[in-house]
């Protein structure tokens, strides 16, 4: 569910408390592996991690890069890994390093849904998320805008 929060506070505050709890401690491994030069802040009605507009204004949409997200949906609670979407080595690491931990995945392309906090591999989300660097989430972002010539 969208929320017209306009800051992460108000955003948690007006979470159940047993779905705050649960956002609140995915956030605290988020922020302790995020790499310095992404910011935290609201995005599209959730809880966005991204590159802000003062180190990379020329964005598609005028927003900022977002590298990753946190929500609280209606059934359940979605964490998206934009660091991994779209390449398909960091997907396949991603899905590798889940699987040893031994719970089981419910992730569509960027997006893993948790109903509760057991069903995270906090540990394998604390290394995705420190593996992309600003400057690497840009370059990507880049590649990405690239127009290939027509044939």
């Amino acid at each position: 569910m969208q929320s017209d929060a306009d800051s992460v506070q108000a955003y948690l505050a007006e979470l159940p408390q047993e779905r705050r709890e649960i956002v609140e401690a995915v956030r605290a491994v988020i922020l302790e592996h995020l790499p310095a030069g992404f910011g935290e802040g609201m995005q599209y009605g959730m809880i966005g991690y991204y590159v802000p507009l003062e180190r990379y204004p020329v964005t598609y949409n005028g927003q900022p890069l977002g590298v990753a997200a946190l929500a609280s949906q209606k059934r359940y609670l979605s964490l998206y890994l934009m660091g991994i979407y779209g390449d398909d080595g960091e997907s396949s690491w991603f899905r590798e390093r889940w699987s040893e931990s031994g719970r089981k995945l419910d992730m569509g392309k960027s997006c893993v849904r948790f109903r509760r906090l057991d069903d995270l591999a906090l540990d394998v989300v604390g290394e995705a998320i420190a593996r992309t660097s600003v400057d690497d989430f840009v370059a990507a972002y880049e590649r990405s805008r690239v127009v290939a010539p027509k044939t």
